[in-house]
């Protein structure tokens, strides 16, 4: 079979290796049909992981096709096309007892902490998988992990259809969230830098979508709703723009946290106190895959219109290259085996 392995900065080899794994009793063999470049990815390819040891194969985003399912499996079977939740957690700690598996001391990622889906087949724990529709494409399914983030950013932060919710950044996870959202009944902001970007928000129902070169995110955040958000996520990922959510929030609103920049922030605790706010940190998933699949069965999300280009995995060089080179237009690029 095909893997495609990380073997330095910047560096992708594919070589053929055999795969003669046969399944634990509580495992499956999976043949990957298509696979997701995450922003992870990318943190990844360009050497900025410390937690990323080489050679590696990457790619968590994936779709593809039971071939063989272990003795004592009972929720996927041979043939069924599934999606792979990719947080690998301990399971028996109290915080995974507790079913908070994405917050686990010892978890790790698939394809980041592990090898994970540039190859043609892999082996993994039954639980983490999920059947879908033989009727979703196989490019599109594999969409269906950032639409998982977005689920777990809006289950953390209540999101309800009376909300108003504003969202910095309308790269992959913020366009998921601004589905997600419109798709829940509440009224959306998207504000980016990049015009193609913010076209993709507004095609998704964004109520009101903001060029911040143009526009202050207070300004915008004013004309869009009087006296603040109710929710606001910073889906960029960088320390001052939470900065910026904080004093953007309503009376009583949620602010939602997903970045791992380690630089610490100015905080007024007195205003979080007289507005009663909440600051809300959201990880990976935490088991949204059925959100997702429903959310799709119901059409309430597009993850067509969300896949920007296709290339082979013998492609999968040029396809980073190339991701990096126009990450002001791209939204998600796709990796079919």
């Amino acid at each position: 079979m095909r893997r495609a392995k990380l073997v330095g900065k910047q560096t992708i080899e594919i070589c053929e290796e055999d795969f003669q794994e046969a399944p634990k009793a509580d495992e499956v063999v999976i043949q990957v049909k298509a696979v997701g470049i995450c922003g992870t990815d990318i943190h990844i390819f360009n050497g900025e992981r410390k937690d990323v040891e080489y050679p590696r194969v990457m790619g968590h985003e994936l779709s593809g096709i039971v071939v063989e399912a272990g003795a004592d499996v009972l929720n996927v079977k041979a043939g069924d096309h599934v999606i792979l939740d990719p947080v690998m957690a301990c399971g028996t700690c109290r915080t995974c007892e507790r079913g908070h598996e994405n917050v686990c001391g010892s978890v790790k990622c698939f394809g980041v902490q592990m090898d994970g889906g540039f190859q043609d087949y892999i082996r993994v724990p039954a639980k983490q998988v999920y059947a879908v529709s033989e009727q979703v494409p196989f490019e599109e399914a594999a969409v269906a992990e950032p639409f998982s983030v977005a689920a777990n950013i809006l289950a953390r932060a209540e999101v309800t259809s009376e909300d108003r919710v504003a969202v910095i950044g309308a790269g992959t996870i913020g366009l998921c969230i601004v589905q997600g959202a419109k798709g829940i009944g509440a009224q959306v902001l998207a504000m980016d830098i990049s015009e193609v970007k913010l076209k993709k928000a507004k095609e998704f129902g964004a109520d009101a979508c903001v060029d911040t070169r143009d526009t202050s995110f207070e300004a915008a955040v004013e004309a869009f709703a009087p006296g603040g958000v109710d929710v606001i996520i910073d889906a960029v990922g960088i320390a001052p723009f939470v900065e910026k959510c904080i004093g953007l929030a309503a009376p009583f609103g949620r602010i939602v946290v997903i970045s791992f920049d380690e630089r610490p922030i100015q905080l007024s605790p007195a205003v979080v106190t007289r507005k009663e706010l909440s600051i809300l940190g959201s990880r990976m998933n935490c088991k949204r895959m059925p959100v997702v699949i429903q959310w799709m069965e119901e059409n309430r999300i597009n993850p067509k219109a969300m896949i920007s280009r296709i290339y082979p995995l013998e492609e999968l060089q040029k396809a980073f290259e190339e991701t990096i080179r126009d990450g002001q237009s791209n939204v998600k690029t796709i990796i079919r085996l």
